[in-house]
């Protein structure tokens, strides 16, 4: 066992921090575990490693031998917004249950678009009984911002529903079955031909606004969006004119850029967006503290660190 314990933090010490250290522990019961407010000074100074949920870059600062934190989210924007952090060696869970999660509720947001259930939900409200025309999927084009471990198996899941697929990325992929788009004139070639667009990037400075209203404007009328994601990828206000437009016929959204979404904010109300808890793919607290596990007994057994995040690429 390792003498230096090991503090878990998680924002504002969230309630969900006892069940992460629980999970933890069971996947690792040869090291110690703590919360990060159950250390004293003592036990502060000897942490070398710390696992993180979105935690407050304050509380790393008072761990002051720290040289590498693991994360128990995919998104570590938060981590590397502050500057300090920039000495620490920080790994993102890579957790394919997580993909497969998300790659569920893509599947399952993209049907409800695909057979208009929000057209549905306002012939109901009007008493109007009124079947639609049925359109096959495969006369449907699916756009997936971003081709990392999500959108891949987001997009195999849409090809096997029968959907056509495209996809962009900041540099070139291939995926079999994806039409692949990269770069600035790769990304309005997409969205041109995109009838439902999928966010699933990092936010990023690059990614940060990338769907203004001059990059909305290029989707084809009657389009809709998909927002699994970070909030401040889409401008807010440039996303609402076109849905107050008609342009743009729906938007799921499932993060912001507050959250939770205050209860004064417009998008609660707009009849042509439907509203989730940031839910869409929840971390699996049993598979994720395994590969946590697995990757901190490399690194006692032979001192390989996992790959970390590219401060610059953010991700």
């Amino acid at each position: 066992m390792s003498n230096a314990p090991i503090p878990f933090l998680a924002a504002n010490e969230s309630p969900e921090a006892a069940e992460w250290v629980g999970a933890l522990r069971a996947a690792m019961p040869d090291e110690r575990i703590v919360t990060f407010k159950d250390l004293n000074e003592e036990a502060r100074s000897e942490a070398r490693l710390a696992i993180v949920a979105n935690p407050d870059p304050a509380d790393l600062r008072r761990l002051p031998r720290l040289c590498w934190v693991h994360s128990v989210w995919a998104g570590v924007e938060r981590l590397l917004a502050d500057p300090e952090n920039s000495r620490l060696h920080i790994v993102r869970l890579l957790d394919p249950q997580l993909a497969a999660t998300m790659a569920e509720a893509v599947l399952a947001w993209s049907l409800f678009l695909h057979r208009e259930m929000p057209a549905y939900a306002r012939q109901q409200a009007q008493q109007l009984w009124q079947p639609r025309p049925y359109i096959r999927p495969q006369q449907r084009t699916l756009g997936l911002l971003g081709l990392g471990a999500l959108g891949s198996a987001s997009a195999e899941r849409l090809l096997a529903a029968g959907f056509t697929v495209c996809g962009w990325s900041r540099q070139q992929r291939f995926l079999p079955g994806v039409e692949c788009f990269a770069g600035d004139a790769g990304l309005a070639g997409m969205l041109a031909r995109t009838d439902i667009l999928i966010c699933l990037l990092p936010l990023t400075l690059e990614t940060r606004g990338l769907l203004s209203a001059d990059r909305l404007a290029r989707l084809p009328t009657g389009a809709s969006l998909i927002n699994f994601a970070r909030g401040p990828i889409i401008v807010d206000e440039d996303l609402r004119a076109v849905l107050d437009s008609g342009r743009l016929e729906h938007a799921v959204l499932d993060v912001f850029a507050r959250e939770p979404l205050p209860t004064d904010q417009w998008q609660w109300r707009h009849p042509r967006v439907t509203v989730l808890p940031h839910c869409s793919a929840q971390t699996d607290r049993e598979t994720a503290s395994r590969i946590v596990a697995d990757n901190i007994r490399r690194y006692r057994d032979t001192g390989e660190l996992p790959a970390s995040v590219d401060a610059v690429r953010g991700y």
